[in-house]
């Protein structure tokens, strides 16, 4: 049996690989705390999952649901524009709900992306961009980050042979994994060099709602002549508690929403009709859910913050995303320093070179866990770098 071409260069998906190292330590009777992966730990809120519920309930949604998703669904994602970001999206033509946010994701390198087509990626960043980009036969050409430039890219130094070679420039703010931030004013430049350069400019969102310190994270489409230029990536999962339910979006130019749309047609269907239900509940039900679990992350994230610093290990608090981007102690790489944490803690973080090459010497902890099980993993954390 021979396996197609297209996937022989495809890396092992890092959350994979860190499952497996979480399975063998525990197999070993190790009490593994993990800081790997995204995936909250709060439940989902009770008017959503009732919502749910009751929509299960009716047979009229068990049946094939819209490809484009429920016109109530389409609709109450432009209504949670309009109310957020003051943009105006048609429903119909600027909003297509997915199957989670990483599909749409997917779907974009086939639909703008043909065998030879270079796509501009953060680096370090998500690794499904450049995933996506490599199954459509495309290449990918990194957009450096450095802490030096609090992890935004400079846009102007991008070379010019790179950006004649370039269909798509991928953004993330907050960011996944360095949770860095941006600015209004950064994301109406990224436009107008999009538009200059004629490329799409893709920006995902998927943190949006969950920032602290006063910051409020802003959208792409707010920005001047956004909704020609972008398409941006949203999702219930994060700000809701809702990663299993697989429900997001891309919205803005109809341009690319028509053309994500038409690759997403022939290859899936559209998200379960009980689950949009839920959906609308969570946009357009109580949103005091959202804040609590920005005071849960924010406690968390100090815990993180003030270990480390206590550790030698000078770290800043982010102001977004649910995750702390953190150096390793000098003269580690990224895969010995968590090596060695696994090894000396029974504590799993993931290396930032996963996520790229700039994302040597990081490594990332998620806030996703049990506060009992933060303070303790944090102290174990303490203890394995004091031994070392």
């Amino acid at each position: 049996m021979r396996s197609a071409r297209r996937i022989s260069a495809l890396p092992p998906y890092l959350f994979a690989e860190l499952d497996k190292k979480v399975s063998a330590a525990k197999a070993k009777g190790v009490d593994v705390i993990s800081f790997g992966i995204g995936d909250p730990d709060r439940p989902t809120p009770s008017h959503i999952v009732e919502a749910g519920q009751q929509a299960m309930a009716d047979p009229a949604t068990h049946q094939y649901p819209s490809y484009y998703g429920m016109p109530e669904l389409r609709e109450a994602i432009a209504g949670y524009y309009r109310r957020r970001f003051g943009v105006t999206l048609d429903p119909k033509t600027q909003v297509l709900p997915l199957i989670g946010s990483k599909e749409g994701i997917a779907h974009l390198g086939t639909a703008f992306v043909d065998p030879g087509d270079m796509v501009l990626i953060q680096d370090p960043g998500y690794p499904v961009y450049q995933t996506a980009t490599m199954l459509a036969g495309g290449g990918t050409i990194s957009v450096p980050l450095s802490a030096e430039n609090d992890f935004v890219p400079q846009l102007d130094r991008i070379p010019e042979l790179a950006l004649q070679a370039s269909k798509v420039l991928w953004l993330n703010f907050p960011s996944n994994p360095t949770s860095a931030v941006c600015t209004p004013e950064f994301l109406a430049e990224a436009v107008e060099f999009c538009s200059r350069n004629d490329l799409l400019l893709a920006h995902d969102a998927a943190y949006v709602e969950l920032t602290y310190d006063g910051y409020v994270a802003p959208s792409v489409l707010q920005a001047p002549g956004a909704l020609d230029t972008a398409v941006e990536f949203g999702s219930l999962s994060k700000t809701y508690n809702m990663t299993g339910w697989r429900i997001g979006w891309a919205v803005g130019s109809a341009e690319a929403i028509e053309a994500i749309g038409r690759v997403k047609t022939n290859i899936d269907s559209g998200i379960f009709n009980a689950l949009q239900r839920a959906g609308i509940a969570a946009l357009e039900g109580p949103q005091d859910c959202i804040q609590e679990n920005i005071e849960v992350y924010k406690r968390r994230r100090d815990v993180v913050v003030s270990a480390l610093n206590a550790g030698g290990i000078p770290v800043q608090a982010p102001k977004g995303a649910i995750y702390v981007w953190v150096p390793v102690p000098e003269g580690q790489t990224s895969v010995e320093f968590c090596q060695l944490l696994l090894d000396e803690a029974g504590v799993v973080v993931a290396p930032g070179s996963g996520y790229g090459a700039n994302g040597e010497g990081f490594v990332r902890f998620s806030l996703t866990l049990a506060d009992d099980r933060v303070d303790e993993g944090m102290e174990r954390v303490l203890k394995a770098m004091r031994k070392s």
